[in-house]
């Protein structure tokens, strides 16, 4: 069979009706690409004839290095096509395609070649069909756009492999079936299906006896219109036993476990801040409104050499020091439209000596630094400051081959011409690392003295000129930073042994007092879990979402060198991070009226349910343990699942509540269940996450009223999307939430 013919073949496994929009289009068959199409490749070996691996005549071979690809464009774009088909063949190449729009500058979703295959070998071919209707990894639509450019590249450790027959296809069509079918709430079954299924052959039985169903309601997310949800609503409730569904040819089977009882509480404890629903670069003003995000960041490591006259700004060590234009453009208009779209605004003020100069420079250059570790692959003349054994390049650059000066006078004549001014503003970021993250800025070590110096004088500056801001600060990397400055411990010793935090905010009081105003509103920290999850196994995957204890638990052990190494600090308990009890503990201590922000955190698995559960427990820890601001790092993708545990809270216009509610749980056990209730004025409302990968939760909640209640949630067998529906809870003294999936509940 050829190439082309089985690729037509292994789409009419996925057909049953369709409509054509045009007819299919050649990219590449054999010795060459289709008439019109252009080879936009980098870094790769390319050969179009090869005949080594085929289909027909021959196939294209490639070979990669490290983030390098090969890149096919067509000057006449294809919108209209609804997928796309390819054979390929390798020991599992590690590639990702990507489809762009390279007039408007955009692109789909980055998607794993491992996404749509993990079995592709170097024995035979593989044929990938991709649905643009349904993208990986979250089965988004790939949208409008005037496509033009088809992009496989490879990974870090660069891809060789074998490709052939790669063609747009004019028609998908799916099947129709049963996805899923889960217990939720009280008496719900949430059946995912794509394609036109027959609901009269879906059958329910709970401990031996068949339950007959009412009504249903169906529902297809806006963004992912691939995937399809109806709510069966059961005769009766759902009770602990042996649940069997069966719907068309699929079956599903669970046991629901014995209830754990809970209370709400009716007296609300405190006020839950707005602010903890934030992110750093949201990517426009939809993406701020759909997800509900109340307080944008501009900062990360390129912001230290941001040059508000010209835009210009450089990554560092992020990437080969290497100047260039803002990726975000002016930070003036960046806060004009953040602020327009209904977000509050942290801006951050560099505050090292210099700032980039313009957009082209480089500090080590391969002409001067020829025996670097590693250059850009983009152009292989800029280097990444390192020597192959690791060490700085040495001798320092001289910083005016790539930046200008900057001082605080600069500052206050930037801040001065804001046209659009921000709500807060941090003091740099993580400048207590710079010799390392800007080594060619900043190549000595900095000091307790030398940041509380920057900071006090860059505060004074925007206090100054925008006497309504918030100053938040020293935006601190991570834990061993919290409590030691780069210079070591001797640096401890000449502060008395005081840990940096704590002596921090001492300095900070008594500067209040010499300059007659608080120079500091927020104690602002950067926290990253630092358990190693990057296997993303099972096992990586449960302490992920243990985790978040570290947040608020007062006696969980970190999972990491905090945990089990001597540790670096003199703080109480110091193998406990319990951050925001400590944290608040050390401001009532030392500087109280302080507020607390977390301007960077992160999941550790932007693409994975996990990581939308952690998101979704930790934003349920944040308003139910008093944190005044916190922002994701970083722009994480809306339809992805961090993007959906914003909106479970906050999304269009939905509002989570804004005081917290107590929960109670007997045999509470937060390494598997995550709960959190608010309310705002008469309305209560419910987030439950059930971190188990493969049992039901059940919930017995004495305190929720019965009646209409609107009902989100994601995860578990459904997947990654937008569900939500009204319901009717008629009892709950037994609530279900399926597997690795959160829920949204509140009172309408």
């Amino acid at each position: 069979m050829s190439g082309v013919s089985r690729v037509k073949a292994l789409v009419a496994i996925f057909a049953i009706t369709s409509v054509a929009v045009r007819a299919d289009e050649a990219v590449y068959t054999d010795n060459a690409l289709a008439s019109g199409w252009q080879d936009w490749s980098w870094g790769s070996t390319i050969v179009y004839t090869a005949t080594d691996m085929k289909e027909g005549i021959s196939s294209i071979s490639v070979n990669s290095t490290a983030y390098s690809a090969l890149s096919l464009y067509d000057p006449t774009p294809f919108p209209t096509y609804a997928g796309l088909a390819f054979d390929i063949s390798g020991a599992q190449p590690d590639v990702s395609i990507i489809i762009q729009d390279t007039a408007d500058n955009t692109q789909s979703a980055t998607i794993p070649l491992s996404a749509l295959s993990n079995s592709v070998t170097t024995n035979n071919f593989t044929s990938i069909l991709l649905n643009f209707n349904s993208v990986p990894p979250n089965g988004v639509p790939l949208g409008n756009g005037t496509w033009d450019r088809i992009t496989f590249q490879a990974g870090g450790n660069g891809a060789a492999y074998y490709i052939d027959n790669i063609e747009l296809i004019s028609t998908i069509t799916i099947a129709p079936e049963f996805l899923s079918a889960e217990p939720l709430a009280n008496n719900l079954l949430a059946v995912t299906t794509s394609g036109d299924v027959d609901f009269s052959t879906v059958k329910v039985n709970l401990n031996g006896k068949s339950i007959h169903l009412t009504s249903n309601t169906t529902t297809v997310p806006v963004d992912n219109p691939s995937k399809t949800i109806t709510y069966l609503t059961l005769a009766s409730s759902l009770a602990p036993g042996n649940l069997a569904i069966t719907a068309g040819n699929s079956s599903f089977s669970f046991v629901l476990p014995a209830k754990l009882d809970a209370t709400i509480g009716h007296s609300a404890t405190h006020s839950i801040s707005e602010r903890i629903y934030g992110v750093n670069f949201p990517t426009s003003a939809s993406y701020i409104q759909d997800l509900g995000v109340t307080i944008s960041r501009w900062g990360g490591n390129a912001v230290t050499a941001y040059n508000p006259f010209g835009d210009f700004t450089n990554a560092g060590n992020d990437w080969y020091f290497e100047n260039r234009d803002s990726d975000d453009g002016s930070a003036d208009d960046w806060v004009g439209w953040v602020s327009a779209a209904g977000s509050d605004t942290l801006l951050t003020i560099p505050a090292l000596d210099w700032v980039s100069k313009d957009a082209t420079s480089y500090s080590y250059p391969a002409s001067i630094y020829p025996d670097q570790e590693a250059f850009d692959p983009y152009n292989g003349v800029s280097g990444d400051g390192l020597f192959p054994n690791g060490s700085y390049v040495t001798p320092v650059p001289d910083q005016s081959n790539v930046y200008t000066p900057w001082n605080t006078s600069l500052a206050k004549q930037w801040l001065s011409g804001l046209v659009n001014k921000p709500t807060l503003v941090a003091i740099d970021n993580e400048i207590e690392i710079a010799s390392n993250t800007h080594q060619d800025m900043h190549p000595d070590p900095m000091g307790y003295d030398e940041e509380l110096a920057r900071v006090v004088n860059f505060s004074t500056v925007a206090k100054e000129v925008l006497p309504d801001v918030e100053v938040a600060a020293p935006s601190t990397c991570s834990w061993w930073y919290y409590w030691t400055s780069e210079i070591g411990f001797s640096d401890n010793a000449a502060h008395n042994n005081t840990d940096f935090i704590p002596w921090f905010l001492a300095q900070m009081k008594s500067q209040e007092k010499t300059a007659g105003t608080r120079l500091l509103d927020f104690l602002d920290l950067h926290y990253y879990f630092q358990a190693d999850t990057s296997a993303n196994d099972d096992a990586a995957k449960a302490l992920r979402l243990r985790m978040t204890r570290s947040f608020w638990d007062t006696t969980y052990v970190d999972e990491s060198w905090i945990g089990t190494d001597t540790p670096q600090n003199t703080q109480p308990n110091a193998t406990i991070v319990q951050l925001i009890p400590r944290m608040r503990k050390l401001i009532s201590q030392v500087y109280p009226g302080t507020k607390f922000s977390i301007s960077e955190w992160s999941s550790t698995a932007d693409t994975d349910i996990t990581g939308g559960l952690v998101t979704v427990d930790s934003l349920g820890i944040f308003g139910k343990y008093q944190v005044d601001s916190a922002t994701y790092w970083s722009d994480p993708d809306e339809t992805g699942p961090i993007g959906l545990a914003y909106w479970l809270y906050r999304g269009y216009g939905v509002q989570f509540g804004s005081l917290s509610l107590p929960v109670n749980i007997d045999k509470f056990n937060p390494d598997t269940l995550g709960i959190y209730a608010a309310t705002s004025g008469s309305k209560v409302s419910l987030v439950v996450v059930n971190k188990d990968p493969s049992s039901p939760v059940a919930l017995a909640v004495s305190s929720l009223p019965t009646g209409k209640y609107f009902l989100r949630h994601f995860g578990g067998q459904a997947g990654v999307a937008k569900f939500q529906t009204t319901i009717s809870l008629t009892s709950a003294s037994y609530l279900v939430v399926p597997a690795y999936t959160a829920v949204f509940l509140q009172q309408k």
